[in-house]
């Protein structure tokens, strides 16, 4: 596999980072809740140092398939506390709501699942848009249970020993709500379509 890249390149890193901005301003006109999206950092890390950070608490998952270069996948972590308080924002007065339940209800539910749409389909775009290409992806998967189980059902059989971890958080200023995302493209096809874009 060759990770080659032309070192003026790895800018469009950064850009990619910056594009997936666009989830925060989504968030914010659906659920009301003033949101921003913050990148801590960008690294290249062992699939099972993923696993290992994120642990065995049980958290909300929404992933998604990029079935286009570059190939992989894309996951969204956060607490359930965290997905109720999203849905109630979202639902507003429309609908039943139960912030003290430990489950969901078929409203709080659907409207996860919307809010992973906006935020899959927003990050996507971004990406397709740094990388001058179009970039389709799957229904978006809602799964509750341990986060490292997720990532390994998404990437645990692969051949890349390494993902691409853009460290991003997506916080809600108002309210103790907080999205983690990871990402696994394969590499190689990222890397070039890297290497087709002119800098």
């Amino acid at each position: 596999m060759s990770l080659k890249i032309d070192i003026r390149k790895l800018g469009l890193f950064n850009q990619m980072a910056k594009e997936g901005n666009t989830v925060a301003s989504h968030l914010s006109q659906m659920t009301g809740m003033e949101t921003q999206m913050e990148i801590t950092k960008i690294n290249f890390i062992d699939i099972p140092d993923i696993k290992t950070q994120i642990g065995d608490e049980k958290q909300i998952g929404i992933s998604i398939e990029m079935v286009e270069k570059p190939h992989g996948y894309i996951l969204f972590l956060f607490s359930a506390r965290s997905a109720k308080d999203l849905a109630a924002g979202m639902i507003g007065d429309m609908g039943e709501t139960d912030p003290s339940a430990t489950g969901f209800t078929d409203m709080e539910r659907s409207a996860i699942q919307e809010i992973g749409n906006i935020m899959t389909s927003g990050f996507i775009d971004g990406w397709a848009n740094v990388l001058d290409t179009t970039i389709d992806i799957s229904t978006p998967n809602f799964t509750f249970g341990p986060g490292s189980g997720m990532v390994d059902q998404l990437v645990g059989d692969w051949d890349n020993e390494m993902a691409l971890m853009f460290d991003s958080r997506v916080q809600a200023l108002d309210s103790d709500i907080n999205v983690t995302v990871y990402t696994f493209p394969e590499l190689e096809e990222l890397v070039d379509l890297m290497q087709q874009i002119d800098v």
